[in-house]
């Protein structure tokens, strides 16, 4: 099964800090409507995101959700930790309780560690990038395309940003 806790809880915070620049207001129903979700899935993504710092929330009729620190601060690999808990990016099998051969014997150890490997990769991935760098290249890219492009819902609350 697919995970998509990251890419939806980047979406998001690439959300709040677009309308941040723009001077327009986030909400979990604001954020729901543009990324076509549910937003008791954006409120659910929101506990984490609280919880490590990465967004804040104002409660009452002008509530709203804001970046709890400034987007240059803000790694794609603080959201993916935050939102993905111990989730591994590659899982392994169960060990083989009777291995046959010695292949059966040793590839569990052997797939976890090029998991492992492969899990840190990504993050030193992650790192490199901060939700400052993201909006900059998606703004760039939004602004290279022709006219004609399609309109992505996840623009709808911003309406100054060309179509992505």
């Amino acid at each position: 099964m697919l995970d998509y806790r990251f890419p939806t809880a980047l979406q998001m915070v690439l959300s709040v800090a677009m309308a941040e620049q723009h001077g327009k207001r986030s909400t979990s129903a604001i954020l729901a409507q543009g990324m076509e979700s549910n937003p008791s899935l954006i409120r659910k993504l929101m506990v984490p995101l609280t919880r490590d710092g990465i967004i804040a929330t104002t409660l009452g009729r002008t509530g709203s959700i804001h970046l709890a620190r400034p987007a240059e601060d803000i790694s794609l690999r603080d959201i993916y930790l935050s939102v993905t808990d111990e989730k591994k990016l590659l899982n392994s099998r169960p060990d083989v309780k009777k291995p046959c051969c010695v292949v059966s014997a040793n590839v569990c150890w052997y797939f976890k560690s090029l998991a492992e490997e492969a899990e840190q990769a990504s993050l030193n991935v992650l790192a490199k990038r901060s939700v400052a760098d993201a909006l900059a290249e998606i703004t760039v890219r939004a602004q290279a395309k022709p006219p004609a492009a399609e309109h992505h819902p996840a623009d709808n609350h911003v309406s100054e940003i060309p179509d992505s």
